[in-house]
């Protein structure tokens, strides 16, 4: 692993995490991504004792999606990131459902946990934006190597290539996936979910008294969302239904939004650490081309 003073580099800015990592749209992705980690035993047995997903699911989730936005747009801070939270994995053991001891950062769980970013992200695009080309499939996946190299994850325990990641992933499905209990939480309709406890008073106060009527809904388009931005053989292996109807309500859903996210303006389009790294891009590359044009 590099040391500090050879901290890995995020990925690069105009790169396709650049543009996709903070977009509104990777947030109707990220529920699929994490499904499919803990369909693996190990990973679903950890999540199930050491996280609070299930009492404090709105603050677990602005954490995970704070951390992953420095992956991309920290700068500087993406690799502090990443050694913080090998650290905070650093005591995550325990046995799995199928009575094996596991261990947060075993390479394969660790790495596994990290791969499905990639096919959620390839596959979800097809639907809410513009399909991938096999150049841009390569960039994207060089690019999540990257932020493998920032999580710590050597070289070693992750496919280098696409052509190496795809026999990877489906030997990891076969083999390891299955349908845990958290995977059952995470796509339940029926389970007890608290409102959210972020924002102005006036608007928790407002969600608390309308969450009885507002999480059956909720519930039901988040199991839909979840299975949908699966990859097809994901769903199969974890063993979540999918009907031709839910695919055709699906592809609706993706046309609108495809249509309607690229052209709000940045500031409701992209995440605050996104804009906010994409404003200082702007800036520091103006800079940069004033200089040059000075010096040139």
């Amino acid at each position: 692993m590099p040391s500090r003073s050879q901290a890995p580099e995020p990925p690069p800015p105009g790169g396709i995490l650049w543009d996709i990592a903070g977009d509104v749209r990777a947030l109707l992705a990220l529920p699929a991504a994490l499904t499919m980690q803990v369909a693996h035993p190990a990973v679903g047995a950890g999540v199930d004792t050491y996280s609070v997903f299930r009492t404090d699911p709105w603050g677990r989730g602005e954490r995970s999606l704070r951390s992953l936005q420095t992956w991309v747009y920290g700068g500087e801070s993406a690799a502090e990131e990443g050694r913080r939270l090998r650290a905070l994995h650093q005591h995550i053991r325990g046995t799995d459902a199928h009575g094996r001891g596991y261990h947060a950062l075993t390479p394969a769980y660790y790495a596994w946990v990290h791969a499905t970013g990639f096919p959620v992200y390839h596959h979800a695009q097809k639907y809410l934006g513009r399909p991938f080309t096999e150049a841009q499939e390569r960039q994207l996946y060089a690019e999540w190597l990257q932020v493998g190299r920032i999580l710590g994850i050597h070289d070693r325990d992750m496919p280098q290539t696409v052509e190496e990641f795809w026999p990877y992933y489906a030997k990891v499905l076969a083999d390891e996936l299955e349908q845990t209990e958290v995977v059952r939480d995470l796509v339940a309709t029926d389970r007890p979910v608290p409102p959210p406890d972020r924002g102005p008073y006036l608007l928790r106060v407002t969600l608390r008294t309308l969450w009885p009527l507002l999480l059956p809904p909720l519930a039901r388009f988040r199991r839909f969302i979840t299975i949908g931005l699966m990859p097809p053989d994901a769903r199969s292996a974890i063993g979540l239904p999918w009907t031709d109807v839910q695919e055709r309500r699906l592809r609706r859903f993706g046309k609108v939004v495809r249509t309607v996210v690229p052209r709000l303006p940045e500031r409701l389009r992209y995440l605050p650490l996104a804009r906010k790294a994409r404003a200082h891009r702007r800036i520091t590359g103006s800079a940069e081309f004033v200089l040059k044009r000075r010096t040139g």
